[in-house]
């Protein structure tokens, strides 16, 4: 063709203005054909329509953005089946820990900080349609994705916390702007791009679970012998989404990919199951409810919010089941990308927010962390609510390895942890005029079994962290008369508030799970070990297991 075009050109114009001619007559030659083929495409498909032409900042600009409104606004669905729970609830402790949760909630979508201090592993999917085009990409779509991660977790108006580590079971090094993303890719007939993105915290992506059941072994049974074993560390209430079928993977994306769904049981309720998989949910979520074991494992009438089902064809011989839960920190979003530009999404309106206030009372007992002693730790109870003025340390898995590692070397460590309490948190980074940024709590669980080391060999006199402690920690707890007392999870920017001074104090070189020194005041906990050994996550569930199975709620 390039050639035909040619010989229309006068022979002396070519010699004189080959070298410009040229470019331009490959252009067009080339555009020519591109039309052709996209029309050809198009006729074949019995469209009329060319292909669409997605820009890759489009791609990376829309991630980043969908990651940053993720980070403080919770999905409205979430929002209102929270203020339901809080209305329905009736276990003082559960329904203080929903009132904490709704009110941190409300806080980040006024001032843009992070709903948690775990912003989370990101989850994509994606699903591309076969007429997408890619004009002007210099990179893979999976490149364009981890470049919208690494420019939202970088953002200065509102640094997300980097929790990814390389090397896992090496050098565990952070990658500094929380890549890799977790990416699935679907392509399907269209000419768009239809995004989910997702921000999974590693507290409720550790009590996932799976089981390679026989074809005969009921899911019920199962998913009601899993959820207690689960703890508290997932933040309840949450959802739960669940994968049947498939193989051992199949059934895990299954699971994680239903909680992209909003929340709709009452729905299904109201109309009645249609299939199987609704029939499972709606057997599931009143019986898990029915376990008692409530927000924050203190029992109480509300664990899941909802409960997902998702199936696939699956061998013969097997019957794959996965759990995967969302935490009280529920993060994700849907976009669609058609070429017009990046996505839009529209920002919530606060009114759809509830108008809840927590107070703790004039009976509240407010401790004094720079004068407190043993012996005023033992009129402390299971449940009771603690208001904590003075300074702490803070110390999560590394520094706590490190730590012991050092005790069993006979190496002095950086701080001196005799009468201490510290505070099981990796906090996100300050912006503005913050002190700290969000620095709710990590699940205490992970440090179970540094505790008899840390506190026979340091002195230490409490902990601080999320969620329930293992039989190991509460015995080493017991046998030192020591405490455990139990911060909201989901609640980090709330409680980011009672920080006054933040100050490195040990292992700099480690981030975010450096140790500092924290100068609170008022900052709001539960004694949930006391140091008789007694534990609020065993009496609260047990409690409220036998009230709702006895018909005495109502």
């Amino acid at each position: 063709m390039q050639g035909q075009l040619l010989e229309i050109i006068p022979q002396n114009i070519q010699k004189r203005t080959f070298s410009r001619l040229r470019p331009a007559i490959s252009g067009a030659v080339s555009l020519l054909r591109h039309s052709c083929y996209n029309w050809a495409i198009n006729q074949r498909l019995g469209e009329r329509t060319f292909m669409s032409a997605i820009k890759q900042d489009d791609i990376i600009q829309s991630v980043a953005d969908a990651l940053q409104y993720i980070s403080y606004y919770h999905p409205l669905d979430f929002i209102q089946a929270m203020e339901a729970a809080y209305h329905k609830e009736e276990s003082k402790g559960a329904k203080d820990a929903i009132a904490q949760i709704l009110i941190n909630s409300r806080m980040c979508a006024q001032g843009h900080r992070p709903l948690c201090q775990d912003t989370g592993i990101v989850t994509v999917f994606l699903t591309i349609g076969m007429d997408v085009r890619f004009d002007d990409a210099t990179m893979g779509v999976e490149d364009m994705v981890n470049e919208g991660v690494r420019r939202a977790y970088k953002l200065p108006e509102n640094i997300l916390r980097a929790s990814i580590l390389a090397d896992p079971d090496g050098k565990r090094a952070n990658t500094k702007d929380n890549t890799p993303a977790i990416i699935h890719t679907k392509m399907v007939p269209g000419n768009t791009i239809d995004v989910h993105v997702a921000a999974k915290g590693g507290g409720s992506e550790a009590k996932s679970k799976f089981a390679m059941l026989n074809p005969s072994d009921s899911v019920v049974d199962w998913v009601l012998e899993q959820v207690p074993k689960m703890g508290a560390g997932w933040c309840p209430p949450g959802m739960l989404g669940i994968g049947i079928g498939g193989t051992a993977e199949k059934a895990m994306l299954l699971a994680k990919e239903s909680l992209l769904e909003p929340i709709d049981i009452q729905e299904l309720q109201a109309r009645g199951a249609q299939n199987r998989s609704e029939e499972l949910r709606l057997e599931l979520y009143d019986k898990v409810n029915k376990l008692g074991i409530g927000a924050q494992g203190l029992g109480g009438l509300t664990t899941v919010l909802d409960i997902k089902v998702a199936d696939y064809p699956t061998h013969a011989a097997n019957k794959p089941v996965a759990i995967i839960p969302n935490c009280a920190a529920t993060r994700h979003t849907h976009f669609v990308l058609d070429g017009s530009g990046p996505c839009k999404l529209e920002a919530p309106k606060l009114e759809d927010w509830p108008e809840i206030s927590w107070e703790v009372g004039d009976s509240v007992r407010r401790v004094d962390l720079n004068t407190v002693t043993r012996e005023d730790m033992k009129d402390w109870t299971p449940g009771e609510t603690l208001l904590l003025s003075g300074k702490m340390l803070t110390g999560r898995d590394a520094a706590h390895k490190r730590m012991v590692d050092m005790i069993n070397k006979g190496e002095e460590l950086p701080v001196d942890l005799k009468n201490r309490f510290i505070y099981y948190v990796g906090p996100v980074d300050p912006v503005r005029d913050e002190v700290v940024g969000p620095a709710g709590p990590t699940t205490a669980t992970r440090m179970d079994k540094f505790t008899r080391t840390i506190l026979e060999k340091t002195g230490l006199m409490g902990m601080i962290g999320k969620a329930e402690r293992g039989d190991i920690a509460i015995e080493a707890i017991k046998d030192n008369e020591a405490s455990y007392l139990m911060a909201v999870g989901g609640a980090a920017y709330l409680v980011s508030q009672a920080i006054r001074n933040a100050e490195v104090v040990g292992f700099s070189d480690l981030g975010m799970e450096a140790i500092y020194e924290f100068d609170v005041v008022d900052m709001p906990v539960t004694v949930a070990v006391d140091t008789k050994g007694a534990s609020v996550h065993k009496i609260g569930p047990q409690e409220w297991y036998a009230k709702i199975n006895a018909t005495e709620v109502s």
